[in-house]
């Protein structure tokens, strides 16, 4: 039996080995990405499932609206900026032409290679690096429009994408399962056979420091973590970049951070991207 943080037990899974279970505590605690919660059931009963096309569309319209905004401030500085040199305005213009080519050439890129199903771009052009930025601001961008947890289910999607093509194998040891305190007990049993099965170590994470606590601590060389959309991208942005991660988003059928559901299968799927071929059971 696995003793819950209200000394509860959780039942053991049979016919599998049972997990290492780092820490455990479910009550309901929003986190701060929910503060504006309102009590009231979430849109699809918090199922934000999102194709991917839906985030590059949003990101494509973030990239454009940041160039032009900047095109803007540079349009109305021109006069002050020609006071000093006649030629600065001139070559600010080239400069972020430069720019904006150079991020329009990474954005076809990363696009088409979810077309072509394949990475066009290395991790650190991708999921390990402009990817997050570009996640976190289409993020900011969407939320003003009521749909940033839409965009960021299909911003995860396309993350995936990436890092699950990188074939990266890791020991059983070597893999950490992060997963969120508001499990569902029939979700939360899944997950701990799943990783009893492969002797994956699992970790709670109540709060976002802990879990870039534990992931320093424990030195991982890889990364599965389960949460909600607006965790996720937060997480991704914090942790990708420093170690490989797949992240899996759940549904949300009871509001934040209670009683939320997920994919088992995939769980599954992203656990056995990870390990070498001789750590399947």
């Amino acid at each position: 039996m696995t003793r819950n943080g209200k000394g509860g037990s959780l039942p053991a899974m049979s016919e599998s080995p049972r997990a290492q279970l780092i820490h455990i505590d479910v009550d309901r605690r929003l986190g701060h990405e929910w503060d504006e919660w309102d009590g009231q059931p979430l849109p699809n009963s918090g199922n934000y499932d999102s194709a991917p096309g839906l985030f590059l569309a949003w990101g494509a319209g973030t990239l454009a609206a940041s160039l032009g905004a900047v095109g803007l401030v540079l349009f109305l500085l021109a006069p002050r900026l020609a006071w000093l040199h006649p030629s600065i305005p001139a070559l600010v213009w080239l400069a972020l032409g430069g720019i904006a080519l150079v991020t329009w050439l990474w954005f076809l890129l990363m696009a088409g290679s979810t077309l072509a199903g394949r990475p066009l771009l290395p991790e650190r052009l991708a999921e390990r690096g402009p990817l997050l930025w570009l996640m976190a601001l289409t993020s900011r961008v969407a939320d003003r429009f009521g749909r940033r947890d839409w965009v960021e289910n299909g911003a995860v999607k396309v993350y995936d994408f990436f890092a699950s093509r990188r074939n990266r194998k890791v020991g059983a040891g070597e893999l950490l399962l992060l997963i969120p305190r508001c499990l569902s007990r029939a979700a939360l049993d899944g997950v701990l056979g799943i990783a009893g099965k492969y002797d994956v170590p699992v970790f709670v994470a109540t709060r976002g420091q802990l879990a870039r606590r534990v992931i320093r601590e424990r030195r991982p060389r890889a990364v599965v973590a389960v949460a909600c959309e607006r965790d996720m991208v937060t997480g991704l942005r914090d942790v990708a970049g420093k170690v490989p991660v797949l992240g899996l988003t759940m549904t949300l059928p009871a509001g934040p951070c209670k009683d939320a559901g997920l994919d088992l299968h995939q769980l599954e799927a992203w656990v056995q991207t990870y390990l070498a071929p001789e750590q399947g059971r």
